[in-house]
């Protein structure tokens, strides 16, 4: 008779008791072992917590503290219900956004240094855009920007400025590299902190920049591409650093 589903994860998942002082401790390090070597992927689900205490020989409330640990680090979501679980997160985003917004909440990251690595990463991430975006990815993007306009239209600040930074993320997923994507909504999300925080900048500029980089990403002239973005976040850099300043 054939295995199910059920009893093959649990083959494939078989831990060894631990014996430390720290059980949860070494139990966050065996899951993340079988991260490492390709044995536990994202979607996979992770064993009932009964079945974890069994196999760890500790107790649930060790094994309850482990996955909350890991649910904490973005490696792992709970989800209720029959079939419900421990899961393995697609993608750990979240745990660098919150790592990146708590060293700007303590003052760690400074505006200098947020905007400086907004200049590096936006100049790379538009250049790899213009090489590997599609036209049906440039029409979602010019969408962006016809959404963009009519905010600036109407004075809403608000709503401009999320869309205009929605523009770097759409740029960031035609890279197709996951690293520069979480880097790209990690540093995002904390420029919009730091946008609300210092208020408005001019627009005359923004639009026209968008509508160059349209061009440039239908025609793939990547290094035309990254020199406007360059110079463009270069000027907002000294803008935003101005107005700490004063």
């Amino acid at each position: 008779m054939p295995q199910t589903q059920q009893s093959r994860t649990r083959a494939a998942l078989r831990f060894k008791p631990v014996m430390g002082t720290r059980p949860a401790d070494e139990i966050q390090a065996q899951i993340r072992a079988l991260l490492a070597s390709h044995r536990l992927k994202a979607g996979d689900r992770l064993p009932s917590e009964r079945d974890l205490s069994e196999q760890f020989s500790v107790s649930r409330n060790s094994v309850r503290q482990a996955l909350r640990s890991l649910v904490d680090s973005g490696l792992l979501e709970m989800k209720k219900g029959a079939a419900g679980g421990a899961f393995i997160r697609d993608g750990g985003g979240d745990a660098v956004l919150a790592g990146i917004s708590d060293l700007y909440s303590l003052g760690t990251i400074q505006p200098e240094h947020l905007t400086e690595v907004r200049l590096l990463i936006g100049v790379e991430v538009v250049r790899l855009a213009c090489q590997r975006c599609t036209p049906e990815e440039v029409d979602a993007i010019e969408q962006n920007v016809v959404l963009a306009e009519q905010a600036a239209k109407e004075n809403d600040f608000a709503r401009r400025t999320a869309i205009n930074l929605e523009f770097h993320r759409m740029l960031a997923r035609m890279t197709r590299n996951p690293l520069l994507i979480t880097l790209t909504d990690a540093v995002t999300a904390i420029t919009a902190k730091f946008v609300n925080e210092v208020g408005p900048t001019s627009n005359r500029s923004v639009m026209p920049l968008r509508r160059q980089l349209l061009g440039h990403l239908r025609a793939r002239e990547a290094d035309a591409a990254a020199q406007k973005m360059r110079n463009h976040l270069l000027r907002l850099q000294k803008i935003y650093l101005a107005q700490i300043a004063g």
